[in-house]
């Protein structure tokens, strides 16, 4: 079965930088544009970034600049480069493959605070 599987979270101070990572299984990888999406406490899930499959990329306004997605198609990997991050960038952020209704990871704790 498919699935999606983010690392990379934690604690960092406001300006700091963090890489998140989302691992994918059971799945052709290549084929599928991913997203990040985020949910901060009390608010609902939002989009953060899309990468399609041959790597064109879009963001959120409220990252654009600042967040950078990826992919390596030869580890199955999506990857989101936070940086300059802010108190307002905390939240709980999922992967998301877009096949079929749409896979959705666990999702990775980011808090951002001093």
């Amino acid at each position: 079965q498919v699935q999606l599987v983010e690392s990379g979270g934690g604690l960092v101070q406001p300006g700091g930088s963090l890489r998140l990572s989302c691992a994918a299984s059971g799945t052709i990888f290549s084929i599928y544009s991913m997203d990040w999406y985020r949910q901060a406490p009390g608010k609902q899930r939002e989009w953060v970034a899309t990468i399609s499959s041959g790597g064109s990329t879009i963001y959120a306004n409220s990252v654009k600049g600042r967040f950078t997605i990826s992919r390596d198609t030869a580890k199955n990997t999506v990857y989101l480069q936070m940086n300059t991050l802010k108190p307002e960038d905390t939240a709980v952020y999922y992967c998301r493959l877009n096949r079929d209704q749409g896979y959705w990871g666990q999702g990775t704790q980011v808090t951002v605070s001093s």
